[in-house]
C-alpha cells in the first residue's frame, strides 16, 4: 500500500473513532482525541470536560473502552489518558454538541445561537462566530450567520487564533449543520512586546522549609451539574429569557 493510501485509511479511521467517542462518551463532554504511536503501543489521549465519567468506578470505564478501541478500531496496544478541559465554553466542539442537543430538544434555532454565543463571549473569548445551515423555518435550505466580538478571517492570525468544529443534528425540519469559530485572547501573540527587566534580590534571611498542610479533597457540590445531559436541562430555563432580533424589532415598532 502506497504512503498515500495509508494516509487517507488513517484519516478514514479517526474519523470513525471521533464519531463513536462522541457518542459512547457523549455525557463526559468529548471535545477532542490525539493518536500518537509509540514502539510499545498507541497512546490516546481523550479531553473531555468530566474525567471522572470516562474513568468509572475503579477504571472500570477506562478498561471497557480500552478493550473496544483495540477490538473494534484495530489500535495496537492502547493506553488512554484522560485531559480535563478547563474551560469548556471556549472549545468550538464541546459548544457544537451541547448547541446540537438544544435544537434536538426543539429549541428555536436563533435562540440557540444568542445564548451560545452570549456563554462563549462570557467564558472571556475574544470573538465567535456561529454559522446555521439547513431547513431552519421552512421546506427550504437556508443559512444564517452570526458574529460577535473580534475573528480574524485570514493571515496566519486567524490560523493561530481561531478554531472552528462543525456538528450536525436530525431535527423534525431535517437536517442541521452547525458550525462555530472561536478566537481566544490567549493565543494572540503581539507583533512588539516591551518587557521591563527586573533585578532580583537576594534575600537577607535565610530560607526556611514550610511545613506543607494536608488538606482533605472537597466534596461533590451536589447542587452542580454532574453529566452534559444536566447542564442541557439548565439551560433550557434560561434560554427561554434570551431576546432575539425578532423580539427586539417587535418592541421598536
Amino acid at each position: 500500500m502506497s504512503s498515500v493510501k495509508n494516509v487517507i485509511n488513517d484519516s478514514y479511521k479517526l474519523m470513525l473513532l471521533k464519531d463513536y467517542l462522541r457518542e459512547a462518551i457523549k455525557e463526559a463532554g468529548f471535545s477532542e482525541v490525539d493518536i500518537q504511536k509509540t514502539p510499545t503501543g498507541t497512546r490516546v489521549g481523550l479531553h473531555v470536560t468530566r474525567p471522572g465519567i470516562v474513568i468509572g468506578r475503579k477504571g472500570s470505564g477506562i478498561r471497557d473502552l480500552t478493550a473496544v478501541l483495540e477490538k473494534d478500531f484495530g489500535l495496537k496496544n492502547p493506553q488512554i489518558s484522560v485531559i480535563e478541559i478547563v474551560k469548556p465554553e471556549l472549545e468550538p466542539s464541546v459548544m457544537c454538541n451541547r448547541m446540537s442537543q438544544h435544537l434536538a430538544r426543539g429549541t428555536a434555532f436563533r435562540r440557540a445561537v444568542m445564548w451560545t454565543m452570549q456563554t462563549i463571549m462570557e467564558a472571556g473569548a475574544m470573538g465567535v462566530q456561529i454559522t446555521t445551515s439547513g431547513k431552519l423555518r421552512g421546506d427550504r435550505s437556508s443559512f444564517e450567520k452570526h458574529s460577535k466580538g473580534i475573528l480574524p478571517r485570514a493571515g496566519h492570525a486567524a490560523e493561530v487564533i481561531v478554531s472552528e468544529d462543525i456538528a450536525h443534528v436530525q431535527t423534525k425540519m431535517g437536517l442541521i449543520g452547525v458550525r462555530i469559530r472561536i478566537a481566544r485572547k490567549e493565543r494572540f501573540i503581539p507583533e512588539f512586546e516591551l518587557k521591563a527587566i527586573k533585578k532580583e534580590a537576594k534575600p537577607i534571611v535565610e530560607e526556611v522549609p514550610l511545613e506543607i498542610e494536608i488538606v482533605e479533597e472537597a466534596q461533590i457540590d451536589p447542587t452542580k451539574p454532574r453529566t452534559e445531559s444536566e447542564v442541557i436541562e439548565l439551560e433550557e430555563k434560561l434560554i427561554e429569557k434570551v431576546e432575539t432580533f425578532e423580539e427586539v424589532e417587535e418592541e421598536l415598532k
